[in-house]
């Protein structure tokens, strides 16, 4: 074993000195740069920040109107053009602040149309300040809630082209059982399960609104007389023009208000109405019936999809609850809306199309 030179523990301390010098010299260079390299974040948000821009106009007002100020104090009629120059460096300092906060007018258009289901629509990103950070936050929600959105769609409209299938095949075995009561009633249940998915299919598709629609020359004194019937009057001005809509989803929305009112109506008080008047370039459309009404607290809630005013109804005695909802689509696809109200008495349900 080698003997230790009497410089060997010199050295190694030595040796420890530099590379503790060369850390700590890295150290302070890392620090130094992550420093520098915050500083020049900071300034670059800085000078885009609305903060930044807003002090920076008060303070120009503030030296600006100080200076005209002082200017006037030393002259005789120096009130004579200050007052006048205020007033314009204040207009001026009015119109940069207006200019800043504008795009907040853009964010309460884009929230509007979000709140009215149109997550297409997109805020448009004027300045790169916190109100441009905010409105790239806004359109990214509103991409996620699309994409959220059509992914149920999607898997209700799988689900519902999956079930017709074994729906078609059990309803066919069912028909070959006996005559009698049990038959009777296992076909009535798949009867409310065929109309149950045609009604959310027809309800996701319509959800597409305009799109979905497919406008033609529409004759709505024809459709109409197609729902005269025992209990129902018709009232239909003469003349009625004739409208670009979607004959098939008019029909339907016809055919469920009727059903609706004759499920409703007293018979006693008097029969279902169905009316076409002349509205404006329009025509409005209305079916009312004179049963008891709705509760005023349920009338907000009406058009909801499963939503009945009575929770005790069985779906024998109150359909699913998608008749309302199916109209109000296709109401809303029009460009229209389904007006519910209680008609005292009775209760009426009116669509204007134009």
């Amino acid at each position: 074993m080698r003997p230790h030179h009497p410089y060997d523990h010199h050295w190694r301390e030595r040796k420890r000195r530099k590379l503790e010098l060369a850390w700590r010299r890295d150290w302070r260079w890392r620090a130094r740069h992550h420093w520098h390299q915050g500083w020049h974040h900071q300034r670059a948000h800085f000078k885009h920040s609305l903060g930044a821009r807003l002090i920076a106009v008060f303070l120009v007002l503030a030296l600006v109107g100080s200076a005209i100020l002082w200017g006037a104090m030393g002259h005789p009629y120096g009130l004579l053009w200050a007052v006048p120059a205020l007033l314009l460096v204040t207009g001026c300092a009015f119109g940069a602040i207006r200019h800043m906060v504008r795009p907040l007018h853009a964010l309460a258009v884009g929230a509007e149309a979000f709140g009215r289901g149109e997550f297409g629509h997109r805020v448009p990103v004027i300045h790169e300040d916190e109100i441009g950070d905010l409105a790239l936050r806004f359109n990214q929600m509103a991409a996620d809630i699309q994409a959220m959105l059509d992914g149920k769609r999607a898997l209700l409209l799988a689900i519902s082209h999956e079930l017709r299938s074994p729906l078609t095949r059990a309803r066919l075995h069912a028909e070959l059982v006996g005559e009698g009561a049990s038959r009777d009633a296992l076909l009535g249940e798949l009867a409310q399960m065929r109309d149950l998915i045609t009604a959310l299919l027809e309800s996701e598709r319509l959800g597409l609104g305009h799109r979905a629609l497919q406008l033609g020359d529409c004759d709505l004194v024809a459709l109409a007389r197609e729902q005269a019937q025992p209990g129902v009057t018709l009232h239909i001005e003469p003349d009625l023009p004739v409208l670009q809509l979607d004959r098939l989803r008019v029909q339907l929305l016809l055919r469920n208000l009727v059903q609706n009112a004759l499920r409703h109506n007293d018979a006693a008080r008097g029969a279902v109405r169905l009316g076409l008047v002349r509205d404006g370039a329009g025509v409005r459309l209305s079916v009312r019936d004179f049963g008891p009404g709705v509760p005023p607290e349920s009338l907000p809630h009406l058009g909801q999809p499963f939503y009945r005013p009575d929770a005790a109804r069985t779906r024998v005695d109150g359909g699913v609850g998608l008749g309302l909802c199916l109209c109000r689509l296709v109401a809303e696809a029009h460009g229209s809306r389904l007006e519910l109200r209680n008609a005292e008495p009775g209760f009426e349900a009116a669509v204007r199309f134009t």
